[in-house]
């Protein structure tokens, strides 16, 4: 029978001074058998919060008689700002990829998501020409400017379920079209 033990240990950091890589070695000696050496956590501050599994370790894909239902896409056009509200009839909130296409040319840090009354908010930092396609891809964890990597300020978003808010704000006076694209989700995976 396999048993699992949780070591926990502290690095100590000079002053302010900033940690650029760790490498650990595992180091044993008189003994036989197997040894399992499965995760590694490193987080700031001086408690332990423990582990957390993924989310794809306890969630599927929202079914409907027994088949997975298709992901559900949102799209409209916004000036200046909106708040837009997506129906997730699944059982759990979901990432979301959002899609913005400018009409007209934006300043940088011009373009703005945020949840609800402006919660989990980001920014994309470069400015915009018309026609250019931003995604920020909670799916995938990217945020894209015409396919290539740009810079955000702010978090990937996700869908609440039910009737989740989202604010879209705009550069003053311009337009874009918008489309957000969730995959509903339930429980029913592992259970841990």
């Amino acid at each position: 029978m396999m048993q699992f033990s949780r070591f926990a240990e502290i690095i100590q950091i000079k002053g302010d001074k900033h940690v650029a890589g760790v490498i650990v070695t595992l180091l044993i000696s008189d003994f036989t058998g197997t040894i399992y050496f499965t995760d590694l956590q490193l987080q700031e501050g001086d408690r332990l919060t423990g582990y957390t599994v993924h989310t794809s370790k306890m969630l599927m894909k929202m079914q409907e008689n027994g088949q997975p239902v298709p992901p559900r896409h949102y799209n409209g056009v916004v000036r200046t700002a909106e708040t837009v509200i997506l129906f997730n009839l699944g059982k759990t909130s979901a990432g979301l990829d959002c899609y913005i296409y400018p009409i007209q040319d934006m300043a940088a840090r011009s373009i703005e998501l945020s949840q609800g009354m402006g919660a989990h908010k980001v920014r994309f930092l470069d400015p915009v020409n018309a026609g250019d396609e931003l995604a920020l891809k909670a799916s995938t964890r990217q945020c894209l400017k015409n396919g290539s990597q740009t810079p955000k300020d702010g978090f990937y978003q996700y869908s609440a379920v039910w009737d989740s808010k989202h604010s879209v704000k705009l550069e003053e006076r311009k337009s874009a079209r918008v489309l957000f694209e969730f995959q509903e989700m339930q429980e029913g995976g592992d259970r841990l």
